[in-house]
């Protein structure tokens, strides 16, 4: 049987995200969270009852395993207030993961800007 509603889990995930977003903004106090986080997704499960976070956290190796150990020791207080906050019947269970995405974006930039600045200019002759 298909799903009433193949977006909400879309809508979900983003309603997630905001929450996630938000307490890290205002309420997260843990002294592992040493560099600077943003959640970039969510992907919901199709029955709700899980959530993988994904966030970008800008600092160095180290700062980014202890801010993603605090996320996950943060978790379980985090699916009670997402529960809450969202009124689902079933809280998900929240899974963090480094998303890599925006530093692969920039090395790639990097590496374009380096080329164009490589390349011989054009002599305008063609």
């Amino acid at each position: 049987m298909p799903p009433r509603d193949p977006r909400r889990a879309d809508r979900v995930g983003e309603a997630v995200r905001e929450e996630v977003a938000a307490f890290l903004a205002r309420d997260a106090k843990d002294p592992r969270l040493t560099g600077l986080v943003t959640v970039t997704a969510v992907e919901m499960a199709r029955d709700l009852r899980h959530a993988t976070v994904y966030v970008s956290v800008m600092g160095d190796e180290a700062a980014k395993a202890s801010t993603v150990e605090a996320l996950a020791g943060m978790a379980p207080h985090l699916r009670g207030r997402v529960g809450r906050a969202l009124r689902l019947q079933f809280a998900p269970e929240l899974t963090f993961r480094l998303d890599e995405s925006v530093q692969r974006a920039a090395r790639i930039e990097t590496l374009l800007a380096q080329i164009k600045r490589d390349e011989p200019a054009p002599d305008g002759d063609a």
